[in-house]
């Protein structure tokens, strides 16, 4: 008797595992989703991935919960997400940094972007900019490098931290105008701009969010956008390409990546929910408030998207000699 209730549960398991995975796909997510951040509670990372995943929640009737985990150069967030089970419930946000900066600016990661995770799809554009106090005497980006070139190695710019998207535009900046300036690196994007409103150093690069609003007040003067079309919410603020440095662009994209191994029905299903939102007029014009452009596309978009900026970060921190960290 005993022996006949076991042959019956292994035939009944030898139909029971395929028919899981056959509708894990159509009953996903059945279940909260946890979806890992690499950025402190509202930043922009933070608050961009928010408004695409409550837009999801709510057309599936679903929880998605935001698990943030900020540090190392997002490094801490990104192990955390490669060991995670490869299911679909454990969603990770990865951008330019981690995904094709950290490769070569880092002697080790803690992960490899391109064995340890699967492209989910793209989210987002974001752009930073190039500000100044407003007393400066430059009024284009093109005024302040001929300003720059008269006096070699006398201006310094700054960014948030070594690495950042601020400090890679700015780097890149420097590589295509050829301009002999110093990088000072900051713990913050408050302290970069204190300092350049107090003119202590000649021009920032940071995100479009947290400079606006201080060009709005008067605070600082904005000269250029690292975007190579003029953005919708900017329209009056010039290109870096329009300025002279023809065909400069540098994004802070962000995206949503999963554990190697997770089925491609599954990311499939993410990829084509997550495309419904951000095609939403809901997220599109919250994303816009915050100098963001949706992006749209499949997993292989993404995958190509990282791969092409790889290569380009690669040979920037290779040419500008930027020093790998540990």
């Amino acid at each position: 008797m005993n022996k006949s209730l076991l042959s019956l549960l292994s035939v009944a398991g030898l139909f029971a595992t395929p028919a899981f995975a056959a509708g894990s796909a159509a009953s996903w997510p059945d279940k909260p989703v946890t979806v890992v951040v690499n950025s402190a509670a509202g930043g922009s990372a933070d608050v961009l991935t928010r408004i695409v995943f409550n837009e999801m929640a709510k057309a599936l009737n679903a929880s998605f919960v935001i698990e943030n985990r900020p540090g190392a150069g997002g490094a801490i967030a990104m192990g955390l997400i490669k060991r995670q089970q490869p299911d679909g419930y454990t969603l990770g946000y990865a951008n330019v940094n981690t995904l094709s900066v950290n490769p070569s600016l880092f002697k080790r990661l803690a992960y490899d972007p391109d064995k340890d995770f699967e492209p989910v799809g793209q989210m987002f554009n974001l752009y930073n900019v190039l500000a100044v106090n407003p007393d400066n005497p430059a009024k284009t980006a093109a005024e302040l490098f001929e300003r720059i070139k008269q006096h070699p190695a006398k201006f310094s710019y700054g960014a948030s931290g070594i690495g950042t998207s601020g400090h890679i535009a700015g780097e890149l900046l420097r590589s295509m105008a050829k301009l002999d300036v110093q990088f000072v690196p900051y713990q913050g994007d408050p302290q970069t701009l204190q300092d350049l409103i107090g003119n202590r150093i000649e021009y920032s690069i940071n995100n479009s969010s947290v400079v606006m609003p201080l060009v709005d007040s008067g605070k600082l003067k904005a000269l250029a956008i690292t975007s190579l079309k003029r953005v919708p919410l900017y329209p009056d603020l010039p290109t870096f390409d329009e300025s002279g440095i023809k065909g400069y662009e540098s994004v802070s994209w962000g995206g949503i990546v999963v554990p190697r191994g997770t089925p491609r029905d599954i990311i499939d299903k993410i990829n084509a929910e997550m495309n419904k939102a951000l095609r939403t007029n809901a997220v599109r014009e919250a994303m816009a408030k915050l100098g963001a452009v949706t992006v749209t596309g499949s997993p292989a978009d993404f995958r190509k998207l990282i791969g092409s900026e790889q290569i380009k970060y690669r040979d920037l921190i290779e040419s500008a000699n930027i020093q790998k960290l540990e």
